[in-house]
């Protein structure tokens, strides 16, 4: 019953945010210079940061619409390559690429995580990608929204799609996976190498993953650590209410996934809410706008199918099956020596509690018949997890060394 409670919760509370949102557009479109005073600015800002809070289950817009590529300033549009029942294969196709006005540029498959919030958390990354890149991403779905007759989708299916979209993208092409994806894209990698799939991409590049969960385990690796797999599957799978076209399938509810990474840091999420009052309070609603478009972005969650969730903790964090050499796909086991042909890139942030130092790089030993000149690591010192892929020192610091490996094995 506890997707059902969370509905009813938030049915309650609907009308709400929904008057709240109705006295903001008030405001903008009646009220004028009186809105601006500084009682009623203090009214809507409560109004405002209330209405903010709620969370939502659609996708948001990666919002890419245009980036400077070469020289130049080039349209870009997001259009679906490929459509799967769990996922879409989306590429970001750049204005003029099919005509040739614009050189061809590497292919780069960016693997995002499935772990309660949608792709479009890496935006940021897909952004500085397109600058040299012709980049695609794997879009998932809210599981909620995929009917049962679609079957299941497990750690297994998670291989199979990335080795599916990297066919898709054909020879010579790249792959760079953010987080939790690392280990199936590894898995991926290596089972392609064991078939001799032509497919098989040129780099490999693995940033902030929990490739070995044992080296320097975080709080995110102790928790799953601390319960039997039944413990999970007891308190946290719900199966989907009656009203989405997912009804009756089990999943790990976006909104629990989301309650679990704030409690990590409440302190934190109370504090900015209670700065973007006082910035909207104040007037100041470019700085607010910023924490806005944050949690607009933290707030959309997905669920993810309960098989792919439970298989996830069991396989990753609890027995770390890929590092002790044991992890199997379709009941073969997964060998990433046979890898010899990508180059393998991982990347690691220094202050990183989430993947802590060490458990990326693991990736190194796995891969032991690549030669010395096809493995480089960067340790990337004064950022957290999320600064790996989005910020400053990821344009900077962090990009230059993907693009230069893409560009010596392109």
């Amino acid at each position: 019953m506890l997707y059902q409670g969370y509905q009813a919760w938030s049915d309650m509370l609907a009308p709400a945010r929904f008057a709240a949102k109705a006295a903001l557009g008030f405001r903008d479109k009646y009220l004028g210079p009186v809105g601006d005073w500084p009682l009623p600015r203090r009214y809507f800002a409560m109004l405002d940061v209330f209405s903010g809070t709620e969370v939502t289950h659609a996708r948001p817009s990666y919002g890419i619409d245009e980036v400077i590529s070469g020289n130049a300033k080039v349209a870009v549009r997001e259009e679906v390559a490929l459509d799967m029942p769990f996922g879409n294969l989306l590429h970001f196709k750049k204005e003029g690429s099919e005509e040739g006005l614009t050189p061809p540029q590497p292919k780069m498959l960016v693997v995002a995580p499935l772990s309660g919030h949608f792709a479009t958390l890496l935006r940021n990354t897909v952004h500085t990608l397109l600058r040299d890149h012709d980049v695609y991403i794997t879009d998932w779905k809210n599981a909620r929204d995929i009917p049962v007759s679609e079957g299941a989708f497990g750690f297994d299916e998670y291989i199979d799609y990335v080795i599916r979209f990297l066919q898709e993208l054909g020879p010579r092409s790249h792959v760079l996976a953010v987080c939790q994806p690392c280990v199936p894209t590894l898995a991926a990698v290596a089972v392609m190498a064991q078939d001799g799939d032509p497919a098989q991409p040129r780099t490999m590049t693995l940033m902030g993953g929990p490739v070995d969960t044992r080296v320097a385990p975080t709080v995110v690796n102790k928790l799953a650590r601390e319960k039997p797999l039944s413990w999970f599957e007891e308190k946290l799978i719900s199966r989907v209410p009656f009203r989405y076209r997912g009804v009756g399938r089990r999943v790990y509810p976006g909104f629990l996934q989301l309650t679990a990474f704030m409690s990590m840091n409440m302190e934190r999420h109370g504090e900015q809410h209670r700065k973007l009052y006082q910035l909207l309070a104040d007037g100041e609603t470019l700085e607010a706008a910023k924490i806005k478009e944050f949690y607009e972005e933290y707030l959309a969650v997905l669920d993810m199918t309960a098989e792919f969730y439970l298989e996830t903790v069991d396989v990753v964090f609890q027995r770390a099956l890929l590092a002790k050499g044991e992890l199997e796909h379709r009941g073969r086991l997964v060998d990433p020596s046979a890898i010899q042909r990508t180059a393998l890139l991982t990347v690691e942030g220094e202050r990183d509690d989430i993947c802590a130092v060490g458990q990326t790089a693991a990736a190194h030993m796995l891969c032991s018949t690549l030669r010395p000149h096809l493995k480089r690591h960067h340790l990337q010192p004064g950022v957290g997890h999320y600064g790996v892929f989005s910020g400053s020192k990821w344009e900077k610091q962090v990009y230059p060394q993907v693009r230069n490996l893409v560009l010596a094995m392109s």
